[in-house]
């Protein structure tokens, strides 16, 4: 007889169109455990599992805490829905949360505010009000209690707190209605607010009967999906394209003569633990969620190629290639040589390179191991005394992919006239250096091993580059303090670190560009004025910093925009990454690129 032993769900916080797919243990009549599915389609020895879901829907329908997701909401924004701003971003789950949220509200009333003004609607008044300095009391009715609009001294430089409006509890009945057949569910907008039921009993083929009581789970109430603030693309080339900072993705894509590379590194499931990563609650950092979340943000920039890093191995194959597939994206994977134990099986990552099959076809794929090449250089230059030393040193199992892709339609525009006989080539180097700042040697020695590689294959075929100092400039000061951390001598003389490569980085043209009004000046902001690089890609509760780049070559590619940077407001108050609305520790970088036309000669 079939028999359930036990039922469990990674997490019993729910979330719209993210998958809830129970743990569901089995004994089979053979005495045998199993997590396997028994659908009435494929009955064992006569019997079958069949999953019922439930939504219990009682009289009084929750709101959630934008902040707080798992919390309900007793406080609403009343300048979110003045704004006309997405109700789910008004609600708060006490007066702290409002309060702490304040400055990302503000922002929030702000560009709704100044869109309304550009637009030169009728609502434009409404604004006016948030730059009052008296206070304003709202009113209220019946048994719901106003908080009012009142100055909030924590705020400071005399903002207004918009006011709150706390919501009412009624009635205690409950009504189950069923919502899914199976044993995998997904909510659903209409589920927010309410919890689920799940439902697990053995069942004859024979009679459809159950044997014995069912088996149930309690979830928590579904919360709706955490939405970013969406980021828009900045034009860099010109000050006309100031019109189409917020212009639909799709207005870009396809344009003749240009193609766009996204870069994001998107936290492989086996780093994201509650250890590491304590601040960002369970069920945001649980892969069922994180991978459609992911899965959105990627989606929604539309770009022609995605260098991923941090892919999963079975991610890459379970999740990133078929769901991308159904996009319209091919797929080329590298991944590590060497498994980590996760505590209940192995698991390793990689990079990822996916481009669109209507726009690039691929020509060939390059692997780099720099475990090989570590082995083949300490057996040419280190004493064999201090092999081992050098060794333990040097592997670190990182690895990249570079593949050299075709354009089926023109990326050189329409006015070029492209050399007879020339292939309209493109090579896109994908890697994931290693991070420690205790290794900087390591670290060099595996960009310039890169970059020579790079160097031969474009010379190859002639081919433009999309992959600080020696990526930048070609060389590396001999006076650079990172040449100190050269403890086994793989870097010297400092002169033979040089490439012939002429690389830029594309988000430092966000340096370069004049400051002619508020979105060029806020990305101004938000840049390394030494470094020319942004202040941040990744965002952790102890560590801030740069980790991310897109390089391309200069002579055959201009930058024409960029994907806006993300400061505090961005990320939420003062937020550390992943993050419910986030869900890697970095930030994704976006470049669209145009190909300098090739003249006939």
């Amino acid at each position: 007889m079939l028999s359930v032993l036990r039922v469990h769900l990674p997490s019993d916080i729910p979330i719209v169109g993210c998958e809830l797919c129970p743990y569901v243990l089995l004994r089979c009549p053979d005495n045998t455990i199993t997590t396997d599915d028994v659908p009435e389609s494929s009955p064992i020895d006569g019997y079958f599992l069949r999953c019922r879901w439930y939504r219990i829907q009682s009289d009084k329908r929750l709101a959630i805490c934008s902040v707080h997701p798992s919390e309900p909401a007793t406080l609403q924004c009343l300048g979110c829905l003045k704004a006309k701003l997405p109700v789910s971003k008004s609600y708060h789950c006490s007066t702290k949360c409002f309060a702490d949220a304040w400055r990302h509200h503000r922002s929030m009333h702000a560009r709704a505010s100044n869109a309304i003004r550009e637009n030169g609607t009728e609502e434009d008044e409404l604004f006016g009000r948030f730059s009052s300095t008296g206070p304003t009391i709202l009113g209220s009715s019946g048994s719901s209690a106003v908080a009012g609009a009142a100055t909030a001294g924590g705020f400071g430089n005399g903002s207004i707190y918009a006011g709150s409006t706390r919501l009412s509890e009624q009635g205690n009945g409950e009504t189950w209605y069923e919502v899914g057949r199976g044993k995998i569910y997904t909510p659903t907008t209409e589920d927010v607010g309410h919890a689920l039921k799940l439902e697990c009993v053995a069942v004859s083929a024979t009679t459809g009967m159950a044997i014995g009581p069912p088996s149930t789970l309690l979830t928590s109430r579904v919360i709706p999906a955490p939405s970013p603030t969406p980021r828009r693309m900045i034009p860099v080339n010109s000050l006309d394209g100031l019109a189409s900072l917020d212009a639909d993705v799709d207005a870009r894509v396809a344009v003749s003569g240009t193609f766009t590379l996204l870069s994001y590194n998107v936290l492989a499931d086996l780093y994201a633990t509650s250890d590491m990563y304590s601040y960002c609650p369970p069920w945001a950092l649980s892969w069922t969620y994180r991978r459609q979340n992911l899965l959105r943000e990627i989606l929604a920039y539309k770009a022609d190629i995605l260098c991923l890093q941090e892919v999963q191995s079975d991610h890459f194959e379970e999740f990133f290639a078929p769901e991308l597939d159904k996009h319209g994206y091919a797929a080329v994977y590298k991944k590590k040589t060497v498994e980590l134990y996760t505590g209940n099986a192995y698991a390793i990552d990689g990079c990822a390179t996916f481009f669109r099959r209507d726009r690039f076809s691929l020509v060939k794929k390059y692997e780099v191991e720099f475990n090989k090449a570590a082995q083949s250089l300490s057996e040419a230059l280190v004493p064999s005394s201090q092999r081992k030393a050098a060794l333990s040193r040097l592997l670190k199992d990182n690895v990249a992919l570079i593949v050299v892709l075709e354009a089926l339609d023109s990326i050189h525009g329409p006015d070029a006239s492209v050399s007879a006989g020339k292939c309209q080539l493109l090579c896109v180097a994908n890697t994931h250096i290693h991070a420690n700042p205790e290794l900087k040697d390591v670290k060099l020695w595996q960009v310039h091993t890169l970059l020579k590689g790079l160097e031969k294959i474009a010379a190859s075929a002639d081919i433009p580059i999309a992959p600080h100092g020696l990526i930048a400039t070609g060389r590396v000061d001999p006076a650079h303090p990172d040449l100190a951390a050269d403890v086994l001598g793989i870097l010297r003389p400092a002169s033979k670190l040089c490439h012939q490569l002429r690389l830029m980085s594309a988000y430092s043209a966000f340096s370069r560009m004049p400051r002619a009004g508020p979105a060029f000046e806020q990305q101004h902001q938000r840049m390394d004025s030494s470094s020319k690089e942004p202040l941040f890609t990744n965002c952790t509760r102890d560590f801030l910093g740069t980790l991310d780049y897109i390089f391309y070559t200069a002579d055959s590619l201009t930058v024409e925009s960029l994907l806006e940077l993300l400061d505090e407001e961005n990320l939420h108050k003062d937020t550390a990454l992943p993050s419910p609305e986030w869900s890697s520790d970095h930030i994704a970088l976006l470049a669209e690129f145009r190909c300098k036309p090739r003249l006939r000669r």
